[in-house]
């Protein structure tokens, strides 16, 4: 049965006021006289419509970061990285989003681990009178954007919870311009910023909490630079649970005498899809866009991963990792990470789910610079549908002399576990009964001692961690804007 067609909607006003009309424009001149629409030419610049129904917050994140100049540090199409709303998915599959949209804490949690810096604050966690001096200080300065989530009912539109930036302000007037990216519905419009409040102030009847608004901004370096969590199925929920309280519980209530021994309850009692929540971030290239030899950026970069990817493998904690998991002969192979990397390459690369596709054939080759090997570039035969295309992985590795020569490393099974032990909190490990042992551990486990870079790549995943224990319903209203640990 065929459904009818709509061809966009008549925009309620008042209360808003078209952006496009003659007092929508008057409205628009007098802010701009006054310097409170400095950041709508950045947000105007890079804004979108959202490609799906549900993908009002994707649509809002991406205009965001890439006013912002965050680069994803991965590519979109051919040569270029950007932000499209098919690479916004470390939180949420792009399945449930388009099905049901995205919370409000799941998108400052991907905003978080998009490279952004993030301050967040449900209604209940402000004031309008806050609200109003955020939306200033966004509106006079490009370098910080804001993202509100609200009803559109307040407005008398048609629809419910909504996701859009906050192109600029006019004091005088005390209005809003919401750049709505359904645009296929309304135009960009002024609102009074009492009425957004108060569309703000309501209650999302999934979750029973409050909607808000989120300031976003360029951190001052780029986080995430080998290492993220992922959080795109229900699983995440499980593992985050496990660390958090199961880890300490075991620790304190199991005979452990030797770090080894705490190895030992930890790893045996992992949730089955531990190896999908946290991941190394790889670059991820169609073959015949790839040039056989890396471009600087793309040294630069990988150069960075192989910074951290050794200087994880020099640290205390791997080397007793490694022996643990050499006893019990675990391993998660390159191999095995590739494959998996290059189906989810290939499924953000065609805006399709990376489950719908098979990866085999996997080729490791060298990629050269001027002269010298930079780094290892896989090459993996992706297929759907019956159709086949070469997908190549840039990986970082780093060298260790063996009896029989040089000996290649790359991201494994026990490199990622020792960073996530790391990212742990030093409370995790308070239960530990023998003294002696719980300073050895908390000696393991500092951050203090750890290399600069390494450093920062930590302190990225205990943020990541705490944005995704704030995610689960019953901690949505948490002060997001706290600190981690």
């Amino acid at each position: 049965m065929a459904t009818s067609s709509l061809y966009r909607r008549s925009l309620p006003s008042p209360p808003a006021v078209d952006f496009s009309s003659p007092e929508g424009k008057k409205i628009f001149n007098e802010a701009l006289q006054t310097g409170t629409m400095e950041g709508f030419f950045r947000l105007i610049s890079y804004f979108q419509t959202q490609s799906e129904p549900a993908y009002c917050g994707l649509a809002s994140l991406a205009v965001v970061l890439n006013a912002l100049s965050i680069d994803p540090g991965r590519k979109w199409k051919g040569p270029w990285r950007w932000f499209d709303e098919s690479m916004l998915e470390c939180c949420e599959s792009l399945e449930v989003v388009k099905e049901k949209g995205i919370s409000f804490g799941k998108l400052v949690c991907l905003a978080q681990c998009s490279g952004a810096k993030v301050e967040a604050f449900c209604t209940s966690q402000s004031t309008i009178d806050d609200f109003r001096q955020f939306v200033v200080t966004c509106s006079v300065s490009d370098n910080c954007h804001m993202i509100s989530s609200y009803d559109r009912g307040v407005f008398k539109q048609t629809g419910s919870g909504h996701f859009s930036p906050i192109g600029g302000y006019n004091a005088e007037r005390d209005m809003v311009l919401i750049l709505d990216v359904a645009r296929f519905m309304y135009p960009p419009h002024w609102v009074p910023l009492q009425l957004l409040w108060e569309a703000m102030d309501t209650i999302v009847k999934s979750t029973w909490k409050r909607r808000g608004f989120m300031l976003i901004s360029r951190p001052h370096k780029e986080p995430g630079l080998l290492y993220t969590l992922s959080c795109k199925d229900e699983s995440w929920i499980s593992i985050a649970k496990y660390l958090k309280e199961d880890v300490p519980r075991l620790v304190s209530s199991q005979h452990v005498d030797s770090v080894e021994k705490i190895l030992s309850v930890v790893f045996k009692s992992l949730p089955s899809h531990f190896n999908q929540f946290i991941r190394w971030v790889a670059e991820i290239r169609i073959t015949e866009n790839a040039n056989q030899h890396l471009s600087a950026e793309e040294k630069s970069r990988l150069n960075i991963k192989k910074m951290v990817l050794k200087e994880v493998r020099e640290t205390e904690l791997f080397k007793y990792i490694s022996k643990f998991f050499s006893s019990v002969g675990y391993e998660v192979n390159l191999t095995y990470l590739a494959a998996k990397a290059c189906c989810q390459g290939a499924g953000i690369l065609s805006g399709c789910s990376s489950k719908e596709y098979y990866c085999h054939e996997i080729c490791l080759k060298c990629a050269k610079g001027p002269g010298e090997v930079e780094g290892t570039v896989v090459t993996g035969v992706v297929g759907r549908d019956g159709s086949e295309q070469n997908v190549n992985l840039l990986v970082p590795s780093t060298q260790t002399d063996c009896e029989c020569g040089p000996e290649a490393n790359y991201p494994a099974g026990n490199d990622v576990f020792t960073v996530l032990l790391l990212a742990l909190p030093t409370q995790t490990w308070s239960g530990i009964k023998h003294q002696a042992l719980m300073h050895e551990m908390k000696q393991l486990i500092s951050i203090a001692s750890l290399p600069t870079i390494l450093q920062e790549e930590v302190l990225h995943l205990q943020r990541q961690l705490q944005l995704l224990k704030r995610c689960q319903e019953n901690r949505e209203e948490e002060d997001f804007a706290a600190p981690a640990y």
